[in-house]
């Protein structure tokens, strides 16, 4: 009886903070991980980073379109932000140890950017249907007003449900191992630890992934849909060619990010696997948003033309100016 109740108290051991194991299981590609994964940040950061000036600086692309392309850039860089620079720290150090009130923070933060990115992408696709569907209305819709309106929306309106729903998964008693077989603080590998019944926590979650995800995916699905019939319907073969590279660039990114995300909130508990997780996560957060900036580059001829003037300013006029000056 006495070893019975030192293990029960044991066990109710409340923990004050997680150890993330990440790949400490692949101890001989830490070093492989690392440059990895630095190097799929900084293209990140740097693609980001230039569809951000370009479409901020270039006249041409002072449009509703390249607006909410810039917070979506604005908006990858501070996602990708939030997991990896801890993971590339864990690749480096003995020590993964992380307080609960940095594991909520990541989480909250996590959760509500990547609700943004479900309501920017619902957004661009808006404007796209506005554009194709109707063109004539077009500059009195799409009003700067509008579209300020659209993205304030977008970047606050996840933030009370993302609060509320973290708070939830934080407040559940964590009295079991401490350890939590991912790279960073995601919602499925945290429930795993709590203790006691977690069933209404995950119900929730597949209401808030409702909500946040598959709504805003359906509503692209259903303005798509409007989308694709009209420029069938449109009598030029040239127009129907730029209205579908237009929008084909969109409709990769959302396949793209609303794929993975709903395979990893919308599947059943049962279902989950620590290796299937993890690739996936790896996947939303660091795959896709690396490929973003090429997708929307190289589909996009008006952007391109943008970079080539830009790099040209950047490095051909202050050459030129040297040489006239010498």
């Amino acid at each position: 009886m006495e070893l019975t109740g030192a293990k029960y108290q044991r066990n109710l051991t409340t923990w004050v903070e997680f150890i993330l194991l990440g790949f400490s299981d692949i101890p001989e590609l830490q070093r492989f991980l690392f440059w990895i994964f630095l190097i799929m940040y900084m293209i990140i950061l740097l693609g980001n980073s230039l569809i951000i000036i370009v479409t901020k600086v270039d006249s041409c692309l002072q449009t509703p379109m390249y607006f909410f392309l810039r917070n979506f850039s604005t908006l990858e860089i501070c996602y990708v932000s939030v997991t990896v620079p801890r993971l590339l720290a864990d690749l480096c150090r003995q020590n993964r140890n992380i307080s609960f009130l940095a594991c909520a923070t990541q989480m909250f933060f996590f959760l509500v950017l990547g609700a943004t990115e479900c309501f920017i992408l619902t957004a661009m696709s808006y404007d796209r249907y506005v554009a194709i569907c109707n063109p004539l209305l077009y500059p009195l819709i799409m009003n700067t007003r509008l579209c300020m309106q659209l993205a304030i929306g977008c970047w606050l309106s996840a933030v009370p449900l993302e609060l509320g729903f973290t708070y939830l998964i934080f407040s559940q008693h964590f009295c079991g191992p401490n350890q939590l077989d991912h790279f960073f603080c995601d919602v499925p590998p945290v429930l795993k630890l709590a203790c006691g019944n977690t069933f209404m926590i995950e119900m929730l979650l597949y209401v808030v992934a409702f909500i946040v995800a598959t709504v805003p995916f359906m509503l692209i699905l259903g303005s798509y849909v409007k989308i694709i019939s009209t420029i069938l319907k449109l009598p030029s073969a040239t127009g129907r060619a730029k209205a579908f590279s237009t929008c084909s660039s969109h409709l990769m990114v959302v396949g793209l990010f609303f794929g993975s995300a709903i395979l990893t909130y919308m599947r059943p508990k049962s279902s989950h696997s620590v290796g299937v997780d993890r690739l996936v996560s790896l996947f939303y957060t660091i795959v896709t948003p690396m490929f973003n900036p090429m997708i929307y580059c190289l589909r996009n001829k008006d952007v391109m033309v943008a970079l080539k003037k830009f790099f040209t300013k950047l490095i051909v006029l202050p050459f030129t100016s040297i040489i006239l000056k010498s």
